[in-house]
């Protein structure tokens, strides 16, 4: 059965209407037919689109400097293993890796081999660097129609349309507190929410990295922001059709940073960084392991200098991708947020 399919019975077994957060869950996650759960490539020039370890190993060999004060890693939402292909060739620790995709785990399993340990589950305590990159801008989100009339919570009809019902309990609890203009239409992702409350309970000591696309909430929902932050991915062509393709092409949001560092302020956990990928990179040392290369050897140096400069480039990955890292009191000093920080923005 087709996710399209799939779908529209769920729909009509709930009445003709459900959540966007249901509709995404369903497109991107649900067993066998969902866009991570099926057979087709996503990852890289040959799938739908690149991340940023998939350019090559600079982007792992700059993080693993950030990592080498840690004994033992966890990778949430490995992918196609890229990222955690180089991090085991640099780092002398434990890797562990938290794949939900049964499709994506065998293919990390045929990548990685014994490199690192799969698991079924979060474990009850962590101690240890956690890593997510590129997993919260796919944990699906509810969408919110603010109107002169009220706050309404948009959602999926049997046509596989938009429908507004009223927002009720912890969505509009959460809508209710942000300010902005009517109409205007964006997300709220309760989902990421719990996500990071319940990830920060799990670390007994160490650091939560999570890297994405976003912005702190003033710039979320900012006036000019008014049609939200969705967008899918197919083919390396971006567009803002959630139902064009359902199960066959990936659906984002952009990441609230600020609504993580709550949750995890709220779970315990202290801010220990938040700045753009490119000022992270460069504090971790980037330029060091770009000069490592022979820049004589052009066949060797060109590559690198290129992925240099989708990473850090303000026109690229370096402005609009953001690291955030949280934590226990005692972890060791990162290196990462030395300058330009930006927390006090979250």
């Amino acid at each position: 059965m087709p996710a399209r399919s799939r779908i529209v019975e769920e729909i009509a077994a709930a009445g003709g209407w459900i959540s966007f957060a249901r509709y995404m869950q369903l497109a991107l996650h649900e067993p066998g037919l969902g866009y991570y759960a099926s057979g087709a490539r996503k990852f890289g020039p040959g799938g739908d689109f690149v991340t940023a370890p998939e350019l090559g190993s600079l982007f792992g060999r700059t993080l693993a400097r950030e990592l080498r004060a840690f004994d033992r890693v966890l990778e949430v939402g490995a992918g196609s293993g890229a990222l955690a292909d180089v991090l085991t060739r640099e780092l002398q620790c434990e890797y562990w890796v938290l794949e939900t995709s049964a499709e994506l785990r065998a293919r990390q399993q045929q990548r990685l081999g014994n490199r690192v340990r799969h698991l079924e589950r979060l474990p009850e305590r962590f101690p240890g660097a956690v890593i997510a990159n590129e997993v919260v801008d796919a944990i699906p989100v509810h969408v919110v129609h603010w109107t002169a009339r009220g706050i309404f919570e948009r959602g999926v009809n049997a046509q596989l349309g938009w429908a507004d019902r009223p927002a009720t309990g912890e969505l509009l609890a959460a809508a209710a507190r942000i300010d902005v203009p009517a109409p205007y239409v964006s997300e709220i992702g309760l989902a990421a929410r719990a996500w990071m409350r319940t990830l920060t309970q799990t670390i007994e000591s160490g650091a939560i990295f999570v890297i994405d696309y976003g912005f702190p909430a003033r710039e979320y929902y900012h006036p000019q922001r008014a049609s939200g932050t969705l967008m899918c991915h197919y083919q390396h062509r971006a567009h803002a059709d959630p139902f064009a393709r359902p199960g066959e092409e990936d659906i984002t949001a952009h990441v609230d940073f600020s609504a993580l560092a709550d949750a995890a302020t709220e779970a315990g956990a202290q801010i220990l960084g938040y700045t753009t990928q490119a000022q992270f990179l460069v504090n971790c040392g980037i330029t060091d392991v770009l000069g490592q290369a022979n820049v004589e050897n052009a066949l060797h140096y060109a590559p690198l200098a290129a992925e240099a400069q989708r990473l850090l480039s303000p026109a690229e990955m370096g402005e609009l991708f953001k690291v955030l890292a949280v934590g226990t009191v005692g972890c060791p000093p990162l290196s990462g947020f030395a300058s330009g920080d930006r927390r006090a923005s979250l």
